[in-house]
């Protein structure tokens, strides 16, 4: 992105400063160190003199065929590779890898049933007290059993199963059981809306529906029964509704569903009398669709992707065990539900035999360091959160380290949004100065993080450590050149196994092809800032489609937010352009005080010396605006365009599908401000 002298001058600001390095205990244990040994082995030319982590990924982008081929064999993946190349076609999107090779990804998942029973795979608690833990063989038996199930209701291969449930151990083992049958998986998480959940589900015809009765959230509990039967009732191809019975209400009080589909309790899933339930895999082609996950839908219906069995086998194999070091029998959390990709990237764990620990409910009560008490309570070797968890600890002033026993605690991954500085700085300082806080910047999109951490590269304040391997990421300019040390468009120049192999309905692939390809043919543009260092080093700016842009220099909305967040005062910030192309519009940044805060002159005149002083006069808005709430999506994003919208003049049913929010009753408050 060229002239942006401001973004520069605040990467420059507390960013930078190193806060940990691998010793070399830390260097020769990691898996990736073993991975490199094993590439040298085999005569992998990766250059270096030794080889280093630099060494290594440009290697993995410049040979993707052999760099995903080794991550098969490294692995000892379960299914038949096949005598083909990785790779055939291009430019992307039309590229197709592994072509005539068969696997399945339950199968992979549950391979530790067959060498290690006892093993954990999955400890599970709850805000209601509910806990409890299953081995990997209990597993194993449990997607058998409900694998029969669904194949007694008709279940098979290509058949949609979509699920309404929070994070708990039946939609894993959902999940798990559908894949076996090569049926294709889709979830959301219950406290989405019935249209919202229609939205999504309605796209892709689903044969069975499994859902809770309710949930329970931050002390209250939400029944969910009605809903169920409204979205039952408006998905035609249903055969069978599946109830979890979690506030005891599912067996007195059944959904009410139309004639001819069943309603079962979880329990009755199971095979027809005489049939028995071993584990059964359908060995499915690598692009295979997997599940159906989706963009946020804020205005207009979420893009249905679909990820392929063999993507995901591969990419999660690669990131969880050689980024985030994750090592057979670690116990490995990410805070999530089933509406975020993360909670599918949480499942991963077991392709990696590492033991799965979810928890159900608010990471915020009864204390805003319940997650902390979790890790502890766990044993967690790595807990994963949004950096928005991270930065409300600091605010609060916790000190988990002190607090809590997290000595088993290895790793602290962070994503959702970017982690400033001083994020980093907290962790470090108060939750364990050894700990590998793991910054992470990816998408839906292809389920994983294009730039992460890695055990061989330090860790330093606000900055990304590096590109992913496999990766291939850029930083282009406005005449699409790739540039180091400066802003610019977040593009993918080579293609990755774990990109969609198709949206759903979207027949000669268009809306594919015109969401990520459309500015740089055969390129993917993913939609943020990025600004790739010298070193290696990345920092990500924000959303590039929701740039600020004053007197012709182009700003990120991420720093906006490091700062005016910074206050005691602010609990949360939304800052917008309304400018169009050619002409200049107003800055407008609103800020949802904290309780009992006022927003004044002096409080406003703090605000903008900050900014001034922090970022650049330029960066000064010309309006702050109090607002009762931040929109945010029903994953926890902010929603910087729809508001830029609102305050240009959209009508707010064009701007944003409430369904789609998380608390859309606070839109109405930008609706006003657009009147100012």
């Amino acid at each position: 992105m060229a002239g942006n002298e401001a973004s520069g001058a605040v990467a420059g600001q507390g960013y930078g400063a190193t806060l940990w390095e691998p010793d070399a205990d830390t260097v020769k244990s990691a898996r990736i160190s073993r991975y490199m040994r094993w590439l040298a082995d085999r005569g992998a030319a990766l250059g270096g003199d030794p080889p280093g982590y630099q060494d290594l990924w440009a290697w993995s982008v410049g040979d993707l065929g052999e760099f995903w081929t080794s991550i098969w064999d490294y692995f000892e993946v379960l299914g038949d590779r096949g005598d083909g190349p990785a790779l055939t076609g291009g430019p992307m999107p039309d590229v197709h890898w592994f072509p005539g090779s068969t696997l399945n990804y339950a199968r992979n998942a549950l391979r530790t049933a067959w060498t290690d029973p006892d093993r954990a795979a999955i400890i599970f608690s709850s805000e209601r007290g509910r806990a409890g833990s299953l081995t990997y063989g209990e597993l194993a038996a449990e997607v058998a059993r409900v694998a029969a199930g669904l194949r007694a209701l008709g279940v098979g291969k290509g058949d949609r199963v979509a699920a309404l449930l929070p994070n708990i151990p039946e939609a894993v083992v959902g999940l798990l059981a559908a894949a076996s049958v090569g049926a294709i998986w889709s979830s959301c998480s219950p406290d989405f809306g019935t249209r919202s959940v229609l939205d999504r589900f309605a796209q892709i015809e689903p044969a069975v529906l499994l859902a809770a009765d309710g949930y329970a959230y931050h002390g209250k509990e939400f029944p969910r029964i009605g809903v169920v039967a409204e979205i039952a009732a408006q998905l035609p191809t249903l055969r069978a509704v599946v109830m979890v019975d979690l506030l005891g209400t599912a067996a007195a009080s059944p959904p009410a569903v139309g004639a001819g589909v069943q309603v079962l309790d979880w329990s009755a899933l199971a095979a027809p009398a005489g049939h028995g339930h071993d584990a059964e895999f359908e060995e499915v082609p690598f692009e295979h669709p997997l599940w159906v996950v989706y963009s946020s839908g804020t205005t207009g219906l979420p893009k249905p992707i679909v990820h392929g069995h063999g993507g995901i086998v591969l990419e999660h194999l690669k990131v969880l065990a050689l980024h985030l070091d994750l090592h057979p029998g670690d116990r490995f959390s990410w805070y999530t539900t089933t509406g975020w990709m993360m909670w599918n990237f949480q499942v991963g764990g077991l392709l990696a035999g590492t033991t799965i620990v979810l928890y159900d409910g608010s990471a915020g009560y009864p204390e805003t360091g319940r997650l902390w008490r979790l890790a502890a309570e766990a044993k967690l070797s790595y807990l994963g959160v949004g950096a928005p968890y991270l930065m409300a600890c600091q605010k609060a002033g916790l000190r988990p380290g002190e607090s809590f026993d997290l000595s088993a605690l290895r790793g602290v991954g962070s994503t959702g949004s970017p982690l400033p500085p001083e994020g980093f700085t907290w962790v470090y300082a108060a939750v364990g100065k050894n700990i590998q806080l793991g910054s992470t910047s990816g998408g839906t999109d292809v389920c994983t993080g294009f730039v992460g951490h890695c055990p061989l590269l330090p860790v330093r304040a606000g900055v990304i450590s590096g590109r992913c391997l496999g990766a291939a990421v850029e930083s282009f300019d406005e005449a699409g050149r790739p540039v180091v040390g400066t802003v610019g468009e977040l593009v993918i120049t080579e293609p990755m196994p774990s990109m969609p192999v198709m949206f759903w309905n979207d027949p000669g692939g268009t809306r594919y092809a015109d969401s990520y390809f459309a500015d740089f043919p055969g390129i993917w543009r993913h939609g943020d800032w990025i600004e790739i260092r010298p070193d290696g080093g990345c920092v990500i700016y924000g959303r590039s489609d929701a740039t600020l842009n004053r007197g012709g220099v182009r700003m990120g909305t991420s720093e906006f937010y490091r700062v005016i967040e910074s206050f005691p005062e602010v609990a949360d910030s939304l800052v917008v352009d309304t400018g169009r192309l050619g002409a200049d519009g107003r800055l407008v940044l609103f800020v949802q005080l904290a309780a009992g805060r006022e927003l004044d002159e002096d409080l406003t005149a703090r605000f903008r010396a900050a900014l001034r002083a922090q970022l650049s006069p330029r960066h000064v808005p010309d309006e702050i605006v109090a607002v009762p709430g931040v929109p945010r999506t029903l994953s926890g994003k902010k929603l910087e365009i729809p508001v830029r919208k609102i305050l240009q003049g959209t009508p707010l049913a064009q701007a944003a599908d409430p369904s789609a929010l998380a608390n859309p009753e606070v839109l109405s408050s930008y609706v006003r401000a657009s009147s100012l």
